[in-house]
């Protein structure tokens, strides 16, 4: 490789930090990843520590780099993708948080939005943001950090605070503190931009009492963003993509078209429609948000958000040590008695779409004398595959053009081939597994990358992504309803 022939993407992500490093073929020539601490203070509580995220970040991308056998001078450019509406709040003079990160799975502020709907408000946030009221957005986090830290409204008031995303924490501290700003995806997911008129709304900040002093400037997810400081790595390196992890999946799998449809397996499940330049209110409980701006031209998504998916896998393995990995996940669930038909809710943070009840909790529903620990792992797995079933029907009552007869997929789940033909089942849909799964990191590789002139636009992107393996539904008919059926019994049981 030659000069500047080379991105790096860092991945930012809710259980880790990661960095890819990729040259001009996508192939992956160095990489590295940490996990972070998630630190639960009490029931419904979700944070981080912002220097943990930050760290852990310049670690992974510096050893990504050195496994690459590369100078920083050889790097055309570095792009951005985060976990969305974590919540940062910081000095501006010293960079000091003042509080840990509020991630986006933290209920807290339930209380809060229940009294905002209580006020009739819900209508007017979600025509103007596309969202609806819910502790998962970055409003009222922003709102509770400011009341609840002893001078810090005050010190917002003045000026003397800075409020991101991880992005814009990110970004801040790669710069040296010379660039506070953030990307149109990500703004979306704050409750405080207006998507239809791309700007802070002020009728959104009175609302949240928020004072536009501690907001950052929003940019296309393509634009340059400044470079890094050289004291990070052996030179500077142009900062010029960044998104949102769910909207860099969709770009990393090249759904750049109205009507492609992607769903993204990690922590939680996020499946985005894109529906171009139409943002399509949904009647459905779905969100309306924004796919991508580049290079000015605005695409929005219809999103469903699950928001325990891997998370539930995890659980068995680290909370009721009945699994050993993730991998055996796919084993005991090939074991497991057919027969048995246990459900599991996974609300452990209440439901997300299209249910929102932030105060449902997850249940085992079907359990018998007879039920193993086979069973409810494959019912773990299952809940994923039903809860993206419940997501798909409400996009296709809220999308007037054909209906999607493919979804591409990716994240740590989609390794496992049990789950992807279940959810070919469950679906009636072909799922499409794509060669490169770290979709977004690709897609925030993509946007600087292409930035930079290194690699090819839309157009020549989508021609080069490659399937995997296809999953096509084999499941009949009388059986899926069956199993259908099932699981909406079990969602009425916890619901509310």
């Amino acid at each position: 490789m030659t000069y500047s022939e080379f991105v790096i993407a860092l991945d930012q992500g809710t259980t880790s930090s990661r960095s890819l490093l990729f040259d001009t073929a996508f192939c992956i020539r160095g990489q590295s990843q940490i996990e972070i601490n998630r630190f639960v203070p009490q029931a419904g509580w979700v944070e981080h520590d912002p220097e943990e995220i930050w760290q852990t970040t310049l670690k992974t991308a510096r050893i990504a780099i050195q496994n690459g056998c590369v100078k920083s001078s050889q790097i055309a450019a570095l792009g951005i993708s985060n976990q969305r509406e974590t919540t940062v709040i910081w000095h501006r003079q010293s960079g000091q948080v003042l509080y840990n990160a509020i991630g986006w799975q933290d209920r807290r502020t339930a209380p809060h939005c229940a009294n905002l709907k209580r006020q009739g408000l819900e209508p007017t946030l979600t025509k103007k943001t596309g969202l609806l009221l819910d502790p998962y957005f970055s409003a009222t986090k922003v709102s509770w950090i400011l009341d609840s830290v002893e001078g810090a409204r005050s010190a917002a008031e003045r000026g003397e605070l800075a409020f991101g995303t991880i992005d814009s924490w990110l970004i801040w501290n790669l710069t040296g503190g010379m660039v506070h700003a953030t990307d149109a995806t990500n703004a979306s997911r704050t409750m405080l931009y207006n998507i239809h008129e791309q700007q802070w709304d002020d009728d959104l900040l009175d609302i949240f009492n928020v004072p536009r002093a501690l907001l950052p400037e929003v940019r296309d997810c393509n634009a340059d963003f400044g470079h890094t400081t050289k004291d990070l790595f052996d030179g500077k390196i142009r900062l010029c993509g960044v998104a949102g992890d769910q909207q860099a999946a969709a770009m990393g799998q090249a759904c750049f078209s109205p009507g492609m449809l992607k769903s993204t397996y990690g922590t939680g499940c996020f499946a985005l429609l894109n529906t171009g330049s139409k943002a399509v209110q949904s009647e459905h409980a779905l969100i309306t948000t924004i796919a991508s701006c580049l290079d000015g031209e605005i695409h929005y998504a219809l999103e469903g958000s699950i928001f325990t998916a891997g998370a539930a896998v995890n659980w068995l393995r680290d909370n009721l040590g009945i699994i050993a990995s993730a991998k055996q996940s796919d084993d005991f669930a090939r074991d497991a008695d057919p027969l048995d038909d246990v459900y599991m809710v996974p609300a452990f943070t209440g439901l997300g779409a299209p249910w929102w009840d932030p105060q449902a909790r997850g249940a085992l529903v079907g359990l018998s004398l007879a039920t193993t620990h086979k069973e409810i792992t494959r019912a773990a797995l299952e809940s994923v595959c039903y809860q993206t079933l419940d997501l798909i029907r409400a996009m296709s009552s809220d999308w007037d053009s054909k209906n999607p007869d493919v979804m591409r997929v990716d994240g740590g789940m989609a390794a496992s081939d049990w789950t992807l033909q279940f959810l070919a089942d469950i679906l009636q849909l072909r799922v499409d597994r794509p060669t490169i799964t770290e979709t977004s990191a690709l897609g925030a590789a993509w946007l600087a990358a292409s930035r930079a002139g290194i690699w090819p636009n839309q157009d020549g992107f989508s021609r080069h992504w490659q399937c995997e393996h296809r999953f096509l539904p084999v499941m009949d008919t009388e059986r899926r309803d069956l199993k259908v059926a099932g699981w909406q019994r079990a969602i009425g049981r916890i619901k509310g």
